[in-house]
């Protein structure tokens, strides 16, 4: 038969499970669950089909902290089946999945959900049906870091409700394929809250407002581009809108930023940086990738988060001792890393954090200069723990995974990569290139290294394996020889990567020259210089040095 039945589908999903616990366990020695694997991996009854278009509704009644509401789902077919998989936490109970007109047959396990349809799905069909859901979401105990609903309240105890997933995952309140393959074309999001002095804001653009009787109000909100699962969110309180313009070739356009309104003085002044901030990076990134589904920000009380279209604010409008404030400058990188630019396995989250922290040294280099970039990745690298590889395990979604070094380890991967280079002007055409050409897509390491390889002629798969894929960073063991008239110096790379041949700069009596180390054993001669006089540049190259007895 042409189509893959249920009872097979299901066979399949074993087998790929054995293989991804088994290549996770091998890789990283770390035990995984069925229910990591089951979120985590791509099975047969979640690549079968392609989801279009949701639309999401969700009452929220702040006071039980209970929500409740319904999905559409539209997809369409990519293969043969009649079973397929969503996912929505445990705690959180179904009523009913209806398809046309009809409940369908569904069950658990764990937090996946398992849909039966009444007959074959053929390919290229497209097709929905709608989830009626609600319960008690999981609380945040320390947002973001640990996901799920924020019910807190504001200076006047007004509610000021909040959620936030990355990681853990969205189906922690709402029920999706939750996957970061798949990402819709195109969302709405209806927020209905009980109490008409408060706003609930989500992302995108507010298509729509409706008082209800009761005192509720009915919010709805509607994304036009692609937007990954974890960006979906609602925020609810007392907030005042403020608005301003950014103006570049292309036209002008709104930044919105919703504030608690006994700040609005402050904010005002306070994001006086934002269009700046934009500015530098439509300079080296491209130009804003969601312009019609706008810019905003949105206060919380947690520190932050990467919503599309409506960042998580929550950072007491301070600025750093560099003079911006980190929530602002970093969150908004994510709209180009992240958020137009995603991955499709939580593994690869080194994507979105490495060029957004990378992101923070760029736009100190373009608003101040270089050296002041220099000072602030010099902060950073003292945080670099080297416990973990950056690459972590594919196929499950363990959101424990200690990865910190994804962002820091991360920015000086980037800035040694810059310095290997050695050519400004190429280095920073990758750069808008990479986040230019993949807007609005999904990509992994392969993908990205094999891109960088292409723009910058020349093969640095060694550079990224040992850095991504390694615990350690490279050691340059080295010595010094004095002899007549000069110094003799001995060096080479000890790294894991077997080919690890990293150029690197030197400073010979102040002048900046280059060698070329490799895994085997190489020296120079410096004439009329003593060892004192040679240095290594190490504001640009994350590495270890190793000097040993000749």
């Amino acid at each position: 038969m042409k189509y893959i039945s249920s009872v097979k589908n299901i066979l399949l999903v074993w087998i790929g499970i054995i293989i991804g616990l088994t290549h996770a366990f091998t890789q990283n020695q770390t035990s995984f669950t069925r229910a990591d694997t089951l979120r985590g991996q791509l099975s047969p009854l979640r690549s079968c089909y392609d989801v279009t278009f949701y639309d999401l509704e969700v009452q929220v009644s702040p006071e039980l902290k209970r929500i409740a509401g319904s999905n559409k789902i539209r997809f369409k077919a990519i293969n043969y089946f009649d079973v397929l998989q969503i996912d929505l936490f445990a705690n959180m109970r179904i009523a009913r999945i209806v398809y046309r007109g009809r409940s369908l047959e569904f069950w658990r396990e764990h937090n996946a959900v398992f849909v039966r349809f009444p007959s074959t799905i053929a390919p290229d069909t497209e097709h929905e049906f709608t989830v009626f859901y609600g319960g008690t979401p999981r609380v945040a105990e320390k947002p973001p870091w640990d996901g799920g609903f924020i019910w807190e309240r504001d200076a006047f105890n007004r509610h000021l409700i909040s959620v936030a997933c990355e990681g853990i995952g969205a189906s922690l309140w709402w029920p999706l394929k939750d996957h970061l393959s798949d990402e819709p074309d195109s969302m709405r999001i209806s927020v209905i809250i009980p109490d008409m002095t408060l706003m609930a804001i989500s992302n995108g653009v507010l298509r729509d407002f409706e008082k209800r009787p009761g005192g509720f109000a009915k919010y709805v909100w509607y994304v036009d581009n692609p937007i990954n699962s974890y960006n979906v969110t609602l925020y609810i309180g007392s907030y005042l809108q403020i608005r301003e313009y950014y103006e570049n070739v292309s036209g002008k356009y709104p930044l919105d930023y919703y504030v608690l309104s006994y700040h609005e003085s402050k904010a005002k002044e306070h994001f006086k940086q934002v269009p700046g901030m934009i500015e530098c990076y439509e300079k080296y990134f491209g130009e804003y990738p969601f312009w019609n589904d706008g810019y905003g920000i949105v206060e919380t009380s947690y520190w932050g988060m990467e919503h599309q279209g409506a960042i998580a604010y929550g950072n007491h409008y301070q600025n750093n001792d560099f003079g911006f404030d980190f929530i602002v400058i970093h969150e908004s990188a994510h709209e180009w890393f992240g958020n137009s630019i995603s991955v499709a396995d939580h593994a690869e989250m080194w994507i979105h954090e490495a060029f957004t922290t990378y992101a923070e040294a760029i736009y100190l280099e373009c608003s101040r200069d270089y050296e002041q970039s220099i000072k602030y990745l010099n902060t950073q690298k003292d945080k670099i723990a080297n416990q973990v590889p950056m690459l972590g395990p594919l196929d499950v979604n363990y959101d424990d995974w200690p990865a910190a070094d994804i962002y820091y380890k991360g920015t000086w991967m980037l800035h040694t990569l810059r310095n290997v280079v050695n050519d400004d002007d190429r280095w920073f055409a990758c750069l808008k290139n990479f986040a230019t050409m993949h807007r609005h897509s999904i990509v992994n390491t392969e993908q990205v290294i094999s891109f960088f390889n292409r723009q910058l002629l020349s093969d640095y798969t060694y550079l990224f394996n040992q850095y991504l894929r390694h615990t350690a960073i490279p050691t340059l063991e080295y010595s010094f020889r004095k002899e007549k008239g000069g110094t003799t110096i001995r060096y080479r790379w000890n790294a894991d990567e077997t080919d690890f041949r990293m150029p690197l700069d030197i400073f010979v009596k102040g002048t900046k020259k280059r060698i070329e180390p490799s895994i085997d054993w190489k020296e120079d001669n410096f004439k009329e210089c003593r060892p004192e006089e040679i240095g290594f540049y190490t504001d640009g190259f994350l590495i270890n040095l190793k000097q040993i007895s000749d």
